[in-house]
């Protein structure tokens, strides 16, 4: 009976501790401001610290089953729990989430107008990342990106050839798999593809289609290049836990 209730006591002391740690204020105001109230009353969208909203009149939609907390802003998942307080989120185009995602702590967020980014279930940016979106970002179910990682589809300014004078694109869709691991400070740039089950190693730039080179592969480097195939993250073996420990 000592027993019982002592895990009782645990269990509630855990979850006060927990729900201290939400921004209750930014909480209510975003899901009953940018989603209908059915949907609102779940609470399906946390904010943890500090965060500053820039702009939130783009568009946001949430499919599959909408749980509470589903997606957590500033969520305290890593090994890091001070916030530097820098967290900013600015949606002026469409930002869709296929199931649950977790930012990490004092991630920026753009997405620009008539831009779309889609966010896979169970996919996340790990601390300090920045997601800048002016055209089109699309994640794939389980594309975990490690912190200080960057995903940016545009170069910001023209560029153009300095013998003919044509201008060059200044931004191009990104697309990543399924099954994704980037470890930190990998940097995804404009025009990036990348196939399932595929993993980048730390400190690597992004910058092209790299789906021909099949599933199950490494890629690094100044600019990234095949390291080696028929390499995984245990996925299978780290499903479970993944979802009992990111799961409010």
């Amino acid at each position: 009976m000592i027993q019982n209730s002592y895990r009782k006591c645990r269990s509630f002391y855990h979850k006060f501790r927990f729900y201290c740690k939400v921004n209750w204020t930014k909480t209510l105001y975003f899901n009953f401001k940018k989603l209908p109230f059915q949907t609102a009353k779940k609470l399906p969208v946390f904010f943890y610290g500090k965060v500053k909203f820039s702009s939130i009149k783009g568009d946001i939609q949430i499919d599959g089953k909408i749980q509470k907390g589903m997606i957590g802003f500033g969520q305290p998942y890593e090994l890091n729990k001070a916030h530097k307080g820098i967290a900013e989120i600015n949606i002026l185009g469409k930002l869709i989430f296929k199931g649950k995602f977790q930012f990490g702590k004092d991630c920026f967020v753009f997405v620009g107008e008539n831009a779309v980014c889609a966010l896979g279930n169970m996919a996340s940016m790990a601390s300090a990342g920045k997601l800048i979106c002016s055209e089109k970002i699309v994640l794939g179910d389980y594309a975990r990106f490690g912190s200080e990682c960057q995903i940016i589809d545009t170069n910001f300014h023209d560029l153009i050839d300095t013998q003919t004078g044509d201008k060059l694109p200044k931004s191009a869709p990104i697309f990543i798999g399924n099954y994704n691991f980037m470890s930190n400070r990998v940097s995804i740039m404009k025009g990036t593809k990348t196939p399932d089950f595929c993993t980048i190693a730390s400190n690597s730039l992004a910058t092209k289609d790299y789906t021909s080179l099949g599933e199950n592969i490494l890629i690094g480097g100044v600019p990234a290049k095949l390291i080696r195939n028929n390499i995984s993250r245990d996925w299978q073996g780290e499903k479970q836990q993944l979802d009992d420990f990111l799961t409010i």
